[in-house]
């Protein structure tokens, strides 16, 4: 019986071509399950229906006799609605297994249902986005420059982008609460960066996008294997088409940000309040971090006096390093907050995630590289440890774990709530709030030497509604924003996530506590300068939207160009 299938996806988008100048495609593995027309799993539905046109197309039914496009010209993968579909569902199914085998366990989707609907000619519109409303991924598609029509479905990293949305939605559907501008552009500079590490999963893609840096024959020039060439090389091919024909998308940002030169004030300007460039404050020092670690894997066994190097070895340690990373990256999620998420915040847990599993960092020290990209932009871990890595739980007196049994503490939300409750005063919860714990997530996770750490991690949420005038009542120092009413109607949020070893004895607390008045100020302050209250003028609830239309909305606003600070050197022009 198979256990796999291996379906046809375009790795970038149609402008970027292999040697031979035909599109760039791969051919990917992802797990076999019987699919019905659309095509149809357990987990993704593609509904290919267009409510610009108000078209439906016939659902694509792939077979068990092979992939149909294995062979397809480049004109049939343009133009058949088929192979859009296959696209789409292809690279959202290989991101989610890529998501489940780094956390060790099956990752839900945020609405609460199974399947992930997506529809790759949505509407004709310049832009791509998850609504978790409607339980899906919609792209667009409009005219380009020359007349021909530019389908963002056809972009692995729209694709890519928008996946990892909705799965970040599922992991912490709280990030979607408005928040410290640092939540809305952790959503922008995440996908973005797993978007890119991600295509470091094809090597024969990776191969192709070096191709650039030595002859025809499969050398590289060692001379060409530095920092700022891979910089331009690899990461300022990606997205071509849909970056030069609307400059509005965010994967423009991909192709600029890891170019930026640091700017440690860049958080506490106006500008970067907006979350595409926000988020490219944290995309920029990641990938940055991957570059400084490949070139340093490449620096222990390129050559001091040869010119050209075979390509495998180069590519093998892209691979090796974008991996690790993107481990990281998503693994982190479990050690971050469950609201009011910072860059430092998320530092510290990709710091904690890694520490985890891989002990010893000095070989490649990826640990220590993305504390000085991150420090380059002014951003320190949250945790005061010497490593950066989340403390032990800050505790008031010994945890009481009497009446709480192990095994339920593993799969029962109530028994930890049980736990939760027993422990309110040690853990310092602040219990006037309502409290619910939203989810209980056992793991097991395999490190690079075998190593097996099973965790089981749980999140809980508090929500508190209070006017303005009470806020000082909460905590002392909290106050309401200079010029906001006294009835004003606000919102709190706060919450932690629980991280209880195989024992069932607790190992992590990391929270956003609700009565944490330096936090609530800079929220409620952002929040009231940029008036995001609901319909009711309630501040802290939505982002004044429609449900669903989030990410919609702020794509659609997008316009990347015109919010670049006139200081910073446009990537790829050279400078403004």
């Amino acid at each position: 019986m198979a256990t796999t299938r291996r379906l046809t996806l375009i790795a970038q988008d149609p402008s970027v071509l292999d040697a031979d100048g035909g599109i760039l495609r791969a051919a990917v593995d992802i797990p076999y399950e019987k699919l019905g027309p659309g095509p149809r799993g357990a987990r993704v539905h593609v509904v290919d229906y267009d409510a610009s046109q108000r078209v439906l197309y016939a659902p694509y039914a792939p077979g068990d006799d092979g992939d149909p496009y294995l062979q397809a010209t480049d004109a049939t993968l343009l133009g058949d609605p088929g192979f859009h579909a296959q696209n789409v569902y292809a690279i959202v199914m290989r991101l989610l297994g890529r998501f489940e085998m780094a956390l060790g366990r099956r990752v839900s989707w945020g609405f609460g249902g199974h399947q992930l609907h997506v529809a790759p000619h949505a509407f004709a519109e310049p832009n791509a986005y998850y609504s978790e409303d409607a339980h899906g991924l919609f792209f667009g598609y409009f005219a380009g420059a020359d007349g021909k029509p530019v389908f963002t479905c056809l972009s692995h990293d729209v694709v890519a982008h928008e996946t990892t949305h909705a799965l970040l939605d599922g992991l912490r559907n709280t990030y979607t609460v408005p928040s410290h501008p640092d939540q809305a552009g952790l959503h922008e500079g995440f996908s973005d960066t797993v978007a890119l590490l991600s295509v470091f999963g094809l090597p024969d893609i990776v191969r192709q996008l070096l191709r650039g840096l030595g002859p025809s024959d499969g050398r590289l020039d060692v001379a060409k294997l530095t920092a700022a060439s891979l910089r331009k090389t690899v990461l300022f091919g990606l997205a071509e088409q849909f970056g030069k024909e609307a400059s509005r998308h965010r994967d423009d940002a991909l192709r600029r940000a890891v170019a930026r030169p640091p700017r440690p004030g860049a958080q506490r300007e106006p500008a970067f309040e907006e979350c595409h460039l926000r988020g490219e404050i944290l995309s920029a020092a990641v990938l940055n971090s991957f570059i400084q670690i490949w070139t340093a894997r490449l620096a222990t066994w390129l050559p001091k006096h040869g010119r050209l190097v075979l390509a495998g070895r180069v590519v093998e340690d892209a691979v090796d390093a974008a991996d690790h990373l993107l481990t990281m990256c998503i693994r982190s999620l479990d050690y971050c907050p469950v609201v009011d998420i910072t860059f430092g915040d998320f530092l510290s847990a990709m710091l904690t995630a890694d520490f985890e599993l891989v002990p010893n960092d000095t070989k490649y020290e990826y640990r220590k590289r993305l504390r000085k990209q991150f420090d380059t932009w002014g951003i320190a871990p949250a945790s005061p440890t010497v490593n950066g890595c989340w403390e032990p739980p800050d505790v008031d007196g010994p945890i009481r774990y009497e009446g709480v049994h192990r095994e339920s503490l593993e799969r029962d939300r109530d028994e930890v709530f049980r736990f939760l409750w027993a422990n309110r005063d040690p853990l310092k919860v602040y219990e006037d709030a309502y409290t619910r714990v939203i989810s209980v997530r056992p793991c097991v996770r395999v490190g690079p030497d075998g190593f097996v750490l099973r965790e089981t991690v749980s999140e809980y949420h508090q929500v508190m509604e209070v006017d303005a005038r009470h806020l000082p009542g909460v905590a002392g120092g909290m106050t309401k924003p200079a010029g906001m009413p006294d009835d004003t109607p606000i919102r709190l949020h706060g919450g932690g996530v629980l991280t209880f070893d195989e024992f069932g004895h607790l190992k992590y607390h990391v929270r956003s506590r609700i009565d944490n008045a330096e936090r609530q100020n800079e929220r409620l302050a952002y929040l009231w300068r940029h008036r995001i209250h609901d319909a009711g003028g309630r501040y802290g609830s939505t982002y004044g939207v429609p449900r669903g239309q989030q990410f919609a909305v702020m794509h659609a606003r997008r316009d990347g160009k015109k919010d670049i600070p006139d200081e910073w050197p446009d990537a790829t022009e050279g400078g403004r």
